[in-house]
């Protein structure tokens, strides 16, 4: 199967999948429409290019990422339903293997192509990586690090609900890639690298704020914060450049969202958000005009860093590189003193003394009846489990505690009551301590797979493995579906629901139930019996006039597709 047949959909892929039209166009991946056969249903199929499929490894991470990525159900995210490998022969003869994914087809556009028209509204840019954000929330709390998060991989539907895409696939090619040199193209666009990808350290969940604050900053001012004439040059940007404000090239933007901009692009991972709720939370917050809780801080550029193992200052020149490689140890500078200046240390701990001794005093002077000094000094965290978050905070508050909210899926926990707090109810803490109130979100949102087409048994195996249970069973007469197959379900198949909720079937009885069709005009009776999808036979009769059915052969309750005789009155 060449690329070219791939395109027409002469063959399915995987024996299921039929290809349609090119629908978008990648540096590793073309993207095409298709319909799984087997189930009916529309669905988009990205096409990785061969060169990906060399190596058996990649083959092998491939599958187990994308494994990975298809459990993850959440309405932000997009659903891998499948994945695997093609075998497709060139026109020259030679076999190669097409990686392909299977995934959810969203009827929108990409955020690179609405970005492509400049610059959008702060309140819609803001709204927009708040549901990247909550996409990221959810599959961090999975142990998923997306690694590329850029206006490409981001689709707007057309109900305005933004949808993250290809969760999992970038790790499983930068793991079977040698360099990140030759992987620059592939492994996130430089405009969206954080500065331990440009240095080639290892990333967790702060690598993906980071780029989420690239992309903020983009849909704020139409432009990335970093721009050279190469990869190179724009990652070396990001690791020992400040970005300039937002407001600075929008007037638009508040000086609450550029507080917020700068903090996710900062360059030390600990210096930013810590997790994808916090970003959230205050990017909200900003966008409401309420000015950032966290402090922003703008980090000392060390402009000795390395990119890519690669100091770009230090090896200018080959003869700075040979200076850099070949530098004694003992040409560096050194302390002019050996020990430290012991006066110095007497007199301090002199000072330590006097002022313990004077402490020790004052106490024992206090009266028996003086209030404990440490009265106020630390608190009890309140009980605020099955609290709703407001009475929560106002409780850990009255005792001049700070709450921090948190979402959380539960099964057990109704959504918006409180399931606990860190610390734990009861322990003792400081004064002003920040408490971590966890708010159950409910059972975690699951698209009900589509069963439309299935046996009782397939179906139940189906729904089972996204945690849904089986409800009543319907039984319904149909003309063409076989008996025990699945007509349709309540709820729909593609419609979210929660893990544990209850799937209703209506299955084909496998029979249809024929009408007295006598008496009836002749077109009037074969109308009828073709609706049935019946084997209808008509036979003349001259003995009688008028063009009506005279008798048939069978009727009531009969299988699919059964003869019938008609006999039809066609004398004068």
């Amino acid at each position: 199967m060449t690329d070219s047949s791939v395109g027409q959909g002469v063959r399915l892929l995987a024996g299921r999948y039929q290809i349609g039209e090119l629908i978008g166009r990648g540096g590793m991946a073309d993207v095409r429409v298709g319909t799984d056969a087997r189930l009916g249903r529309r669905v988009a199929i990205k096409l990785l290019k061969p060169s990906l499929a060399n190596d058996p490894a990649f083959r092998t991470r491939f599958r187990r990422e994308a494994q990975d990525a298809a459990k993850m159900a959440h309405p932000t995210i997009v659903r891998i339903f499948d994945a695997g490998e093609e075998t497709v022969t060139d026109p020259s003869g030679n076999e190669a293997q097409i990686p392909f994914i299977v995934m959810e087809y969203v009827d929108g556009r990409l955020l690179k192509d609405i970005l492509a028209e400049g610059p959008i509204e702060p309140a819609e840019a803001v709204r927009i990586v708040g549901q990247v954000l909550t996409a990221l929330e959810y599959s961090h709390r999975a142990g998923v690090i997306h690694r590329d998060i850029k206006p490409g991989n981001i689709m707007i539907a057309n109900n305005g609900q933004v949808k993250v895409m290809d969760f999992g696939i970038a790790r499983a090619i930068s793991e079977s890639s040698a360099t990140i040199a030759e992987t620059s193209a592939i492994v996130g666009t430089a405009q969206y690298f954080s500065p331990e990808q440009a240095r080639g350290e290892s990333v967790d969940a702060r690598t993906d704020l980071y780029s989420t604050g690239v992309v903020l900053f983009e849909l704020l001012t139409g432009q990335a914060p970093f721009r050279g004439e190469n990869p190179v040059a724009v990652a070396y940007q990001h690791v020992n450049q400040n970005p300039v404000v937002p407001s600075s090239l929008n007037p638009k933007v508040s000086h609450a969202v550029d507080a917020v901009v700068l903090n996710a692009l900062a360059k030390d991972r600990f210096q930013r958000f810590q997790s994808a709720t916090e970003f959230r939370e205050e990017l909200e917050a900003a966008g409401a005009g309420t000015a950032p809780t966290k402090r922003v801080s703008v980090p000392v550029i060390d402009f000795n860093s390395t990119l890519f193992g690669v100091n770009p200052q230090a090896t200018a020149g080959s003869e700075a590189a040979l200076r850099q490689l070949t530098i004694d140890q003992d040409a560096r500078g050194s302390r002019t003193q050996s020990r430290p200046p012991v006066l110095w240390i007497w007199v301090g701990i002199a000072v330590m003394l006097v002022i313990v001794i004077a402490v020790v005093a004052w106490t024992l002077e206090l009266p028996k009846d003086s209030p404990n000094i440490s009265a106020g000094l630390s608190h009890i965290v309140p009980k605020t489990s099955g609290l709703n978050y407001a009475t929560a905070a106002s409780r850990l508050r009255a005792r001049t505690l700070v709450p921090e909210k948190t979402f959380e899926t539960s099964p057990t926990v109704p959504a918006n009551v409180v399931i606990r707090t860190d610390p734990a109810e009861g322990s003792s803490v400081q004064t002003k301590q920040v408490v971590s109130v966890y708010v159950s979100q409910g059972p975690s949102a699951v698209a009900v797979p589509d069963v439309t087409g299935l046996s009782v048994a397939a179906a139940n195996a189906e729904l089972s493995q996204f945690g849904f249970k089986v409800g009543s069973t319907t039984k319904l007469n149909s003309p063409n579906i076989k008996k025990g197959i699945i007509i349709s379900t309540s709820p729909a198949g593609g419609s979210t629901g929660q893990a544990g909720d209850s799937v209703d079937l209506v299955v084909s009885t496998g029979v249809v139930v024929i009408p007295n069709v006598v008496n009836q005009s002749a077109s009037e009776a074969g109308a009828t019996l073709q609706q049935l999808q019946l084997d209808v036979t008509s036979v003349p009769d001259n003995k009688c006039s008028g063009g009506i059915v005279m008798s048939q052969s069978i009727k009531g309750t009969q299988p699919q597709k059964s003869k019938i005789t008609i006999t039809i009155c066609t004398g004068n």
